[in-house]
């Protein structure tokens, strides 16, 4: 089999193929022992009718259109993975030669991921949140400890949002009692916002021995509610002091100082291991910013596939059908698909802003890197790296391989010269980069050999949320 490529416009190539007669004769033969097995002839077992029988019975152009079929999409992958043309979408083909007879000849025009210019890279600014505690985040700590460690006093005065109140409370709905809705003695905290909103409005400013009625629509849209609603008692939370017996009561510390450092410190360390990971997020969002072009849709496709892809192996993974996940939710593909939609743009923008800088700064990983890379992926499928080496290869899927590890190698490159700044400006000690990061995992790039004409693996294509560039988040 020969193979050419030519470029076109609009991130095109032609592939130019030709296949020997010889070559696509064993493919006819095949195509033949197929037919045997389906044509029913006076004489013969199913699938035992020689070739020139059925020549004769079904024409020689039978075995050779069913060839032409079951052929072709080998003869694409091969010529793809030979030419190692990074394909995005499925080719148009058209046969230019050998429908009838000889040498089998076709055109594949295909398109391919765009190659955009990037710049400013180098000068990259992202703004965190400064990684250190704020006054406001341990009050915030302070007072939850404190309403855990609250007491109830009955006040005689209206009911206000934070305040306990105990009520008997009926709920119908077409004069039938509502299960769930109808108790006595229940307590209720003011604000809480459980079940309908109403129930709040008519509860503040209530006083005990007051009675309120109203009526509300059923949350899950099944009808008007009916409530009456009992105030029989209205209490107020009694916050304890930060003193030393509520650092005993509320933590294993002595003293008031001691829980509040340690507090902050807690929330120290929390911000600054997280800040690493912001600084990488926003990093690679920010050189996907320089690309200024509209998102191929198969790009953006590709991106949501891997995501759909993901969620049904996590939900299978934990005994979960996809589909009936799907109905408990009450949401369907089409509509995961557009919630999916602008995080996906985002990730295929990163993902051709990170090759753009590997492009524009020459970076390719070292030996070393690779056969690291390749020793991983061969774990992950139970196999050796030869075997692995052999698989990718063969389907192409190599190209995939070295781009992961080129982007890799963009996002060190950006995170050594990036400038990272706090909310007020302020710059950010650049050992946060140093700070511990969740393992990536690791990308399926081992080829399914049911991958039909025109895909080839786009689980790596932007990719997918699992290669070991990939830094956005779902809900960037």
């Amino acid at each position: 089999m020969e193979t050419t490529i030519e470029t076109l416009d609009g991130d095109r190539v032609k592939l130019t193929v030709a296949v020997d007669a010889a070559e696509f004769d064993t493919a006819v033969d095949a195509a033949y022992k197929r037919l045997a097995r389906e044509v029913r002839l006076p004489g013969f077992r199913p699938g035992k009718a020689p070739r020139k029988i059925l020549e004769a019975r079904l024409g020689t152009g039978a075995g050779r259109q069913e060839a032409l079929q079951s052929a072709l999409p080998d003869y694409y992958g091969r010529a793809v993975a030979e030419l190692e043309v990074d394909v995005i979408d499925s080719p148009e083909i058209q046969i230019t030669g050998g429908v009838e007879d000889g040498d089998l000849t076709f055109d594949a025009v295909v398109p391919v991921r765009p190659r955009p210019s990037v710049a400013g890279h180098s000068s990259l600014r992202v703004e965190i949140p400064a990684p250190v505690a704020t006054d406001a985040e341990v009050d915030s700590q302070i007072q939850m400890l404190r309403n855990q460690q609250s007491t109830l006093e009955t006040v005689e005065r209206p009911a206000a949002d934070g305040d306990q109140v105990t009520i008997d409370i009926e709920g119908t709905l077409s004069g039938e009692a509502v299960e769930g809705l109808t108790t006595t003695d229940y307590l209720y905290e003011v604000g809480a916002g459980a079940v309908v909103p109403e129930i709040d409005e008519n509860l503040r400013g209530a006083s005990a021995g007051d009675t309120v009625e109203f009526d509300a629509e059923h949350p899950d849209g099944e009808g008007l509610l009916n409530f009456r609603i009992e105030i029989r008692e209205v209490q107020a939370k009694v916050l304890p002091d930060v003193d030393d017996a509520f650092a005993v009561a509320a933590s294993e510390f002595d003293t008031a100082d001691e829980l509040l450092a340690d507090l902050r410190d807690r929330i120290d360390t929390m911000k600054w291991d997280q800040a690493g990971m912001l600084v990488r997020d926003r990093t690679a969002q920010a050189v996907g910013d320089l690309i200024d072009m509209d998102m191929p849709e198969a790009l953006i496709d590709a991106e949501i596939d891997g995501r759909i892809r993901d969620m049904a192996m996590r939900l299978n993974s934990q005994g979960l059908e996809f589909e009936r996940y799907l109905e408990a939710i009450g949401s369907d593909i089409a509509t995961l698909r557009n919630e999916y939609r602008e995080t996906a743009e985002v990730a295929a923008r990163v993902d051709l802003g990170l090759r753009a800088v590997a492009e524009a700064e020459g970076l390719d990983p070292d030996p070393e890197t690779l056969e690291s890379y390749l020793e991983t992926l061969a774990s992950q499928a139970q196999s050796d790296v030869a075997t692995v080496v052999e698989m990718l290869t063969g389907s192409g899927r190599m190209i995939e391989v070295r781009a992961d590890l080129r982007k890799q190698a963009a996002l060190d490159w950006l995170l050594e010269r990036v400038e990272i700044v706090d909310e007020d400006g302020n710059p950010v000690d650049r050992s946060v980069l140093d700070a511990p990061e969740d393992p990536e995992p690791v990308p399926e790039m081992i080829p399914d050999e049911t991958d039909e004409l025109g895909k080839t693996g786009d689980s790596a294509e932007t990719d997918g949320g699992n290669g070991p560039a990939e830094t956005m988040e779902e809900g960037t």
